[in-house]
């Protein structure tokens, strides 16, 4: 088999049988995207690691408060869920998924967006909305193929300069935070489809003074703009 769903109601571990599919591609341990549940799974096994032909793995909505280490060896590996468990941090070894492009990891626990992932050089989608997030590090800038990036509901006060060098970026979803200004250079972010608010670049939520949100309402133009008038004085 190269797919395989593990559902039940009461799901606490995988099942070991599992880790002998040694062909198996697509993992999914994560409730039906209409469904309420939460499964109860606390840990995901050092075994996955024997998974290696994995190239999709969804573990959303459990209670999963640790990834191992061994996450590292996935080497196939292109999407990963973890939305809507219980992380507070990410395994260093992350940064050896060369080939992820999709990483959810909505509503956990983490305070920091964790310096392995800006390593992850294939990366086009990253979510990390709902978080504790308070500090975006510059080395984000090593994203360069990054098109997607949700940050909602965060505890964000300001964004590093590095984040307007993702010339890529299609949707930026800043919803909700604590941000008062955003960096000079940031109107350079052209490809962001400025005319659809909720479907790229959203401020929803924000004490936003420089630029003010009439002005970011505007677009990449109006914000240069902004930031040039400022220069003249």
């Amino acid at each position: 088999k190269k797919k395989l769903k593990i559902s039940g109601r009461e799901l606490l571990s995988v099942p070991t049988q599992v880790f002998g599919l040694e062909q198996l591609q697509v993992l999914e341990m994560s409730p039906e995207r209409e469904s309420c549940l939460r499964y109860r799974m606390e840990l995901l096994p050092q075994e996955i690691s024997h998974l290696r032909n994995l190239t999709c793995l969804y573990v959303d909505s459990n209670n999963l408060k640790k990834i191992p280490a061994e996450i590292g060896t996935l080497s196939l590996l292109e999407r990963l869920t973890l939305s809507n468990n219980s992380l507070s941090s990410l395994p260093a070894e992350m940064g050896a998924l060369q080939r992820l492009h999709s990483l959810h990891l909505a509503n956990n626990s983490l305070t920091e967006l964790p310096a392995p992932l800006c390593q992850l050089s294939s990366l086009t989608f990253l979510d990390v909305s709902d978080n504790k997030i308070d500090t975006i590090p510059s080395s984000i800038r090593h994203l360069e193929k990054l098109e997607t990036l949700l940050l909602l509901f965060n505890s964000l006060e300001s964004l590093p300069e590095d984040i307007c060098l993702l010339r890529n970026l299609h949707t930026l979803w800043l919803g909700h935070n604590h941000l008062q200004s955003l960096p000079a250079a940031f109107g350079e972010l052209v490809n962001l489809d400025w005319g659809h608010n909720y479907c790229s670049c959203n401020f929803e939520g924000n004490p936003l003074e420089s630029p003010p949100p009439d002005v970011c309402s505007r677009g990449p133009e109006g914000i240069r703009d902004y930031f040039s008038s400022l220069r003249r004085i």
